[in-house]
């Protein structure tokens, strides 16, 4: 997959373009539907599937003080879109000066001017423009006169709920991972490079491998069994997310408890898919108290998560 940063690097005259548009945070299933949808157009006219997407999030220029934190930073975001088999991305820098453009100015200037499109498929909540004061059916409108077919999705439901980033965020800041992934089509994941600790978990018997924090969204406070993909490999394992009440640590941390595995990974990355949450992070009067209800959580994980 081509990743184009910005509209003046396009090289050459993309191939019977078509197109999405949008923030595509999480990549959920009902994004992916989307972008299953824009490679099957392009394949019927022998074109190019193309995302256009926006670096930053428009909410963090336009009201920082309310952008939450991001399900799918930009690297993991492009990481779940190039697993789908887009063609191409075209990230645009979303600035001041850009959210002033109209909607009428943005489909000439830039989906006909520079990106010939031959099609647009968007999602049925899709806005754009100034003051998000375009929406799916004005994209529709405008873009007839400019000969280009649009496509708008109905919204994917799943179990009664319709599947959207903000829905999936609100589950993994309540602890319902297994409900987010439902929503996702993956387990929920947190990459991060390892790095080194207060050394408590070899002290206690279990060393972890603690993960550089960084500004996207972490699930709620707890203890889970997690799935752990280092080096291409996948192992089992616990995760607290929290402060660790026993020992009053006074920083947010995710440290993970890798099953089965001895080997050294400070400056690794890691990918830690949260599976299930087993607990509150609970304050033990003693080390050996926590110990045994560390020795329970695995017990329980095995019988209730990881089978087979």
């Amino acid at each position: 997959m081509e990743i184009i940063f910005g509209i003046d690097l396009i090289k050459k005259t993309f191939i019977n373009p078509v197109i999405t548009l949008g923030n595509f945070d999480g990549v959920h299933l009902g994004h992916q539907r989307i972008l299953e949808k824009v490679k099957d157009e392009a394949r019927k006219i022998h074109g190019e599937s193309i995302v256009i997407t926006f670096e930053p999030h428009p909410l963090k220029i336009l009201y920082p003080e309310h952008c939450p934190p991001l399900l799918t930073p930009f690297r993991k975001k492009m990481i779940f879109i190039e697993k789908t088999g887009i063609d191409k991305v075209l990230c645009l820098e979303f600035s001041l000066a850009f959210a002033e453009i109209s909607p009428l100015e943005f489909i000439k200037n830039i989906l006909v001017d520079k990106v010939n499109a031959k099609k647009i498929i968007v999602g049925y909540n899709y806005r754009f423009g100034k003051g998000k004061s375009g929406d799916a059916e004005d994209l529709k409108n405008n873009c007839k006169l400019f000969d280009i077919q649009v496509e708008v999705m109905e919204a994917l439901t799943i179990d009664h709920t319709i599947v959207s980033s903000s829905k999936i965020r609100e589950l993994i800041k309540e602890g319902e991972v297994e409900k987010a992934s439902k929503l996702l089509g993956r387990n929920y994941p947190i990459i991060g490079k390892v790095i080194g600790g207060s050394k408590r978990g070899h002290e206690l018997g279990f060393p972890t491998a603690n993960l550089e924090i960084s500004d996207e969204l972490y699930p709620k406070t707890g203890v889970y069994a997690v799935e752990v993909e280092w080096n291409r490999r996948i192992f089992n394992g616990l995760a607290n997310v929290g402060f660790i009440p026993t020992f009053e640590a006074k920083s947010f941390s995710l440290e993970v408890y890798i099953l089965n595995f001895n080997r050294e990974i400070y400056g690794d990355e890691i990918q830690v898919n949260f599976k299930k949450r087993i607990r509150n992070e609970i304050r033990f009067s003693s080390p050996s108290q926590l110990i045994d209800q560390i020795r329970k959580d695995i017990q329980w994980a095995k019988e209730n998560v990881f089978l087979g």
